[in-house]
């Protein structure tokens, strides 16, 4: 019988709740969050670094010193560096922005809050972040955590997901439902 933890997300929670519990027992789980975080920033905005991270070309050696390296000059905690390091030793940093995503999603589990993944067209200032957050917060009733991207092609607005709830004010998605329309009438 076929085992549903086989995979990248498979793989992916095995290693993020391994992650979480050294963490948790170091009483760093604020600390690799944040190291976290920023690894996923510099994946996000670094086609080089996808690159080392996906490529089934360079060796394990190579995508460990060059993760290293780059962790090193982040200044992550060694505790990250080391989980990335065997994730590296592993063959398995194609599955490292999933193991992110799982260990910061059990951290905002835990602690009671609800992820909203939100895609903007334009980067959102701190004060609109802010507000943002504090209208999620009413509507959900719960804390939430804001996760933002930027999306050039949304030609303004946003969409944000909270769960399964998805609401698309984005320009893009209201001009498409305008063409829509105007090819009924004509």
């Amino acid at each position: 019988m076929a085992s549903t933890s086989i995979g990248p997300s498979g793989i992916a929670a095995r290693y993020a709740t391994a992650l979480f519990d050294l963490a948790d027992e170091k009483k760093a789980l604020d600390e690799v969050a944040g190291d976290l975080g920023g690894i996923k920033e510099m994946l996000a905005g670094s086609e080089d670094l996808r690159r080392v991270v996906r490529s089934p070309v360079l060796s394990r050696d190579e995508q460990g010193r060059a993760m290293a390296e780059v962790l090193e000059k982040a200044g992550v905690s060694e505790l990250t560096r080391k989980f990335v390091g065997l994730v590296a030793a592993n063959r398995r940093l194609f599955a490292l922005p999933d193991m992110i995503d799982a260990y910061l999603a059990e951290l905002a589990r835990r602690r009671g809050e609800v992820t909203a993944d939100v895609v903007a067209a334009t980067k959102l200032t701190a004060p609109q972040t802010k507000a943002l957050t504090d209208q999620l917060r009413k509507v959900v009733g719960q804390k939430v955590s804001v996760n933002v991207a930027v999306d050039p092609s949304l030609l303004g607005g946003m969409i944000v997901k909270v769960g399964s709830r998805m609401v698309d004010s984005s320009l893009r998605t209201k001009l498409n439902k305008l063409q829509l329309a105007m090819k009924g009438i004509g």
